[in-house]
């Protein structure tokens, strides 16, 4: 990859990703046999409008770098606003956006010349925490512990994959239209918060780039 992605995916990742406190629950066992009333009750449980504090360590080619970000969320209107800062507590950028579009507020003067930190971020936020569910049409796949449901996206196709013991998700994956793994994400560690229920770690793990992206929860509003 070149240097100029390199950095501005590394820079990307300083946003954050999260996730919250405190036991979790578990499904009945009926809804754990059903999959589609583990996917609606995870629908119910999914957090409407968070912000988020971070730590977010992005490793590529042996390398770990690590960062500290802010992310506001509004999942029903797809809405987002992130800033990152780096150790030192340097404000880097400031974006904010939408399912489709992004608008930088702020991006310090040396990251304009290594390319589109916008559309970096603004990719991986999305990934991340939209698109959570997947359609009533989509294939379901059932296995001794999880749910596997797969549905056509993009020129691909995506995949859930859902605890039935606890019936939340924990992997997210996309495959391209050579059925060649892109991407996959891991949501960890769910705790209750608030009657929500938020992954205390996330993982990205980008195959296409080889990169990978791990999430720390700080503090959740």
């Amino acid at each position: 990859m070149k240097r100029f992605h390199l950095l501005f995916i590394l820079l990307a990742f300083f946003y954050g990703c999260t996730h919250a406190p405190i036991q979790g629950t578990t499904s009945s066992s009926a809804e754990s046999a059903d999959p589609q009333a583990v996917v609606e009750r995870f629908r119910l449980s999914i957090p409407e409008i968070f912000q988020l504090l971070n730590t977010v360590v992005f490793e590529y080619n042996g390398q770990k770098f690590l960062g500290l970000g802010t992310l506001e969320i509004d999942t029903n209107k797809h809405l987002f606003r992130v800033a990152c800062l780096n150790p030192m507590g340097v404000k880097l950028f400031e974006l904010s956006g939408d399912e489709r579009m992004v608008t930088t507020q702020y991006a310090i003067g040396v990251l304009l010349q290594y390319g589109d930190i916008a559309a970096a971020v603004s990719t991986d936020i999305r990934r991340i925490y939209f698109n959570l569910l997947p359609s009533s049409e989509a294939s379901v796949w059932k296995r001794k512990y999880r749910f596997h449901y797969r549905q056509v996206w993009d020129a691909g196709f995506i995949e859930y994959i859902f605890s039935r013991q606890q019936g939340d998700l924990v992997e997210k994956r996309y495959y391209d239209e050579n059925h060649i793994i892109a991407w996959q994400i891991s949501y960890n560690g769910y705790r209750d918060f608030k009657g929500k229920r938020f992954p205390q770690d996330i993982i990205l793990v980008n195959y296409q780039h080889g990169y990978t992206l791990t999430v720390h929860h700080k503090e959740l509003n």
